[in-house]
Order: C-alpha cells, then sequence, then structure tokens
C-alpha cells in the first residue's frame, strides 16, 4: 500500500481505521467497475472516477449508520462530533481606517 500523505482536513481521526477504509475504498471501486483502485496511480483516473468511489463510500456509510439508529442498535449519544483539526491561522491584522468627519447639512433661517 502506498503512502499517501493526507493533508487538509483529509485526517484518519480513529486510529487503526485506516486499513479498514482503504479495505472499503478498494470494495466499493471494484463495485463500480474499477479494479485494483489501492494499486493503480488515481491521477490517471478522471475527477468523476475517484468522485463516484469516495461518494458512494460516503451515502453507504451514512446508510450503515441510518439502519443502525433506526433499528435501535446505535444511540444518537454515540455520534459525538469529533473537533476539527486545528488549521494554522493566518497572521493578518485588521485595521480599522478612521471615518472622515461628515459635512453636516446646516440651513440658515
Amino acid at each position: 500500500m502506498p503512502n499517501r500523505a493526507r493533508p487538509g482536513r483529509n485526517r484518519i481521526l480513529v486510529s487503526g481505521a485506516e486499513q479498514a477504509l482503504e479495505n472499503f475504498k478498494e470494495e466499493i471501486a471494484n463495485e463500480l467497475g474499477i479494479p485494483n483502485y489501492t494499486g493503480i496511480d488515481r491521477g490517471e483516473l478522471t475527477s468523476r472516477q475517484n468522485g463516484y468511489v469516495g461518494g458512494t463510500m460516503v451515502r453507504k456509510m451514512i446508510q450503515q449508520v441510518e439502519t443502525q439508529l433506526a433499528g435501535g442498535q446505535l444511540q444518537p449519544a454515540h455520534l459525538v462530533q469529533q473537533p476539527a483539526p486545528k488549521q494554522p491561522q493566518e497572521q493578518t491584522q485588521v485595521t480599522q481606517q478612521p471615518q472622515a468627519a461628515q459635512p453636516q447639512d446646516t440651513q440658515l433661517l
């Protein structure tokens, strides 16, 4: 299995889940007619093909959780939201420009 860096938000939040996700990805790709998905250069595939694999994975995972929730096997309290990975914040300073004095409308009587 090639060592792929996981930049951005695409990080495995549960240690040990990476291999299971790779196996699931391979299974989904086979269902979609893309053989040996983990062994090929994914840059050779179209964005649409790669997107189908990821989108189908997400759909099936959501379907599985919904089924477990409906069957009482999983409680909503178990679905704890993981904190988002910390992103480095840009060092930008917002300075407020002083507002110019507005001319007053005055009428002479």
